[in-house]
């Protein structure tokens, strides 16, 4: 059986950045089969669903997706569901990795090297939201279980095992949120504890956001529900270089989704200016850890620093000398070896 990939560009940039990634995947792993889909805004607007039947059934069948990106509005609108929270339950791509790794760029922070491990399915992402009161009060139900929240905390002392990785520190907010987040945290530590080899510290989740602003390096790796670990990440994202360098891998067992942190970022869109770095990266992740290719997947990440390192980059990172979106992922592809 071939080793199949199903890839939705989505909305705004996603449709530059994720072909540069695929770009990128035919030179260090020709042998991929690449299965073309749709999702996002624009799907919904035209077949009134943003993640159709045919695409949910294309991701189940590969078991792998690279994701792009979705625009999203930020008022209700009837009949549309993010499509990526969909596909992460219905994958239940369960942990998401979101590492933080210095860069040679001159937004990046020298010694920072961190994931953030955030749980996937649940919290207040599931979606349970009403207004009562005659819509003078809107409500979201957080939902912590102890089953989502042993198998993330299993996941995350796993990876820094084989990663050889020292420490995991467990965020919460159990201090206010005794039923949710201190189910969490009691759980999380349960695991922990079958982990001897591995430090396990925790912080309330606004101590580990001053921490991330003071000091990224004292962190290795953060055990997080979702909703703290996709603010966290996207904080962390900033000594990593900004989320135009940011990569994510959501993991299920035996499924992965690679997506890109960053949004769809409408006002760059289709200008051939938005940065491929993290959805090139995202790439990377789903080869190491859903396909075992770590030679492929070093390639790139070495390809990525060769090619930063010797000052080539767009313009989110500095305007002086900005490669096109296409001429930097040719940058990248010479620099694979």
């Amino acid at each position: 059986m071939g080793v199949n990939l199903c890839v939705i560009e989505g909305d705004g940039i996603g449709r530059e950045i994720i072909p540069a990634a695929v770009q990128i995947l035919h030179v260090v792993a020709p042998q991929v089969n690449v299965v073309v889909a749709e999702a996002g805004w624009d799907t919904f607007e035209r077949q009134g669903s943003a993640l159709p039947d045919e695409t949910m059934q294309l991701a189940v069948d590969c078991g792998a997706v690279l994701f792009g990106a979705a625009a999203s509005p930020s008022y209700p609108v009837d009949g549309y569901a993010v499509p990526i929270v969909r596909l992460r339950r219905q994958l239940q791509t369960y942990a998401s990795l979101r590492p933080t790794n210095y860069l040679p760029v001159p937004t990046a922070r020298d010694g920072v090297d961190l994931i953030v491990v955030r749980e996937n399915t649940e919290d207040l992402y599931i979606g349970h939201e009403y207004t009562a009161d005659n819509g003078h009060t809107g409500i979201s139900e957080k939902v912590i279980t102890r089953r989502a929240t042993e198998r993330v905390a299993r996941k995350t002392y796993e990876l820094a095992r084989a990663a050889g990785r020292h420490k995991v520190t467990i965020v919460h907010k159990a201090s206010v949120l005794l039923q949710s987040d201190g189910l969490f945290r009691k759980v999380a530590l349960e695991v922990g504890a079958a982990y001897p080899d591995i430090l396990t510290d925790e912080l309330l989740v606004d101590t580990a956001a001053y921490w991330m602003v003071k000091d990224p390096s004292r962190f290795d790796m953060l055990l997080t529900p979702n909703l703290y670990g996709d603010i966290l990440s996207d904080m962390a994202a900033a000594w990593g270089g900004g989320l135009g360098l940011a990569p994510s891998l959501s993991l299920g067992d035996g499924v992965a989704l690679a997506e890109p942190v960053h949004g769809c970022a409408p006002d760059i869109a289709g200008q051939n200016i938005a940065n491929p770095t993290a959805a090139i990266l995202s790439l990377a992740l789903l080869l190491r850890h859903h396909w075992g290719m770590h030679e492929a997947a070093s390639q790139i990440e070495n390809a990525v620093r060769v090619t930063l390192a010797a000052g080539f980059h767009t313009a989110d990172i500095h305007f002086d000398g900005a490669l096109s979106t296409q001429a930097y992922t040719d940058r990248v592809c010479m620099n694979l070896g």
